[in-house]
């Protein structure tokens, strides 16, 4: 039967969050119930807050999470009760027309859980990217559950629901960051900051790391970075090709998503290099630039959908890393908090104060 259990919601656009009962319903065909041990307080659940998804009020915040399941629906087969997992939101569907092609970290229909949990008089909640898990418990599809070392550590692995994977993946995934190579990488929050890490885990010769905040730049170099760039300072598509023998990087990741942070990667790259777009513009954001420029330069422009990751294959994987010390989780976790604290978690977040705030159950 249906449980009742404390989490966190967004009642209205900008209005402080509010923490309350939530109705977890028993898990239905393919679907599970996750006792949330640690999530991440993500930039995504402000913008849930703000209004800048959609208007889809009430949200039950919280995606960026790591728990153990409690019961499983009908139908599933790979998880049991007991399993630690990692949330993700890309449940790949297997069928649609990029899983067809053999790319499923593109999947273009991921699953969500079918019920909705629900305030105690019946209001259906909207779960943050189809999860919710400021909760201590919460329902998703099964597929959104990744099983990972049990070993691991709840509050550093969640991170990798969202954040860290989007810039680990950006790097990795869609830049193809290989050894050797040069890479730059513009704005050092949580998912610069992956984005460094992941370049250093695949053996990136020069990790180039911009930003505006001198506090963030040190953070950085505890992840991989080999060189920073105050970007307050003089012209960082100068800073680069000075740093990289006049040239530009090889890759370069706009994990800003600005259109001034945008050009200053495409102008900082070297001929036929690549610009990986990791950070997401707001829709009235334009980029006005010449055509020629495109042509003459060569290379690839992309963007980054989560990392381009498939969480069955990345998320063992660098778990495995980080249980081996070669993949600092810990360090992204600035500060661990009770469920009553995400309010004051986005405060610090608009100061620059941490590069992540867990919730911790």
């Amino acid at each position: 039967m249906a449980q009742e259990v404390k989490g966190v919601i967004a009642r209205g656009k900008g209005q402080p969050v509010e923490l309350t009962t939530v109705v977890v319903p028993d898990p239905g065909p393919g679907e599970a119930v996750v006792k949330i041990q640690a999530c991440g307080v993500c930039h995504t659940d402000l913008h849930y807050r703000e209004g800048g998804i959609n208007d889809e009020f009430p949200f039950l915040l919280g995606h960026e999470a790591a728990g153990v399941v409690e019961s499983v629906g009908a139908g599933v087969t790979d998880l049991a009760p007991g399993d630690f997992v990692v949330l993700n939101w890309r449940a790949v569907c297997g069928s649609c027309r990029a899983c067809r092609r053999g790319k499923p970290w593109y999947c273009f229909s991921t699953f969500n859980a079918a019920q909705p949990m629900t305030l105690q008089d019946g209001t259906k909640l909207s779960p943050a990217l189809g999860i919710g898990a400021f909760a201590e418990k919460t329902l998703v599809h099964s597929g959104q559950c990744t099983k990972v070392d049990p070993a691991a550590r709840a509050a550093a692995v969640g991170l990798l629901g969202c954040g860290v994977m989007a810039g680990v993946g950006a790097a990795i995934n869609t830049g193809g960051v290989a050894r050797g190579d040069s890479v730059a990488v513009i704005g050092c929050g949580g998912v610069g900051d992956g984005a460094i890490a992941g370049a250093r885990i695949v053996g990136a010769s020069k990790i180039i790391a911009v930003d505006t905040d001198p506090r963030k730049l040190e953070w950085a170099k505890g992840f991989g970075a080999t060189h920073t760039i105050n970007a307050r300072e003089g012209d960082v598509v100068e800073a680069i090709q000075e740093l990289t023998d006049g040239f530009g990087a090889d890759v370069v990741i706009d994990a800003v998503g600005r259109p001034e942070t945008w050009k200053q990667a495409f102008y900082a790259r070297d001929l036929a290099g690549t610009v990986v777009l990791v950070g997401v513009p707001t829709p009235d954001m334009k980029l006005e630039m010449p055509l020629i420029d495109f042509f003459s330069r060569g290379g690839s422009l992309k963007s980054s959908w989560y990392g381009d990751c498939l969480p069955t294959r990345d998320f063992p994987m660098l778990v495995d890393l980080y249980r081996q010390g070669r993949f600092d989780l810990d360090a992204f976790v600035s500060e661990e908090i009770a469920l009553e604290g995400v309010e004051a978690a986005f405060e610090k977040m608009h100061h620059g104060d941490v590069l992540r705030s867990v919730v911790v159950f």
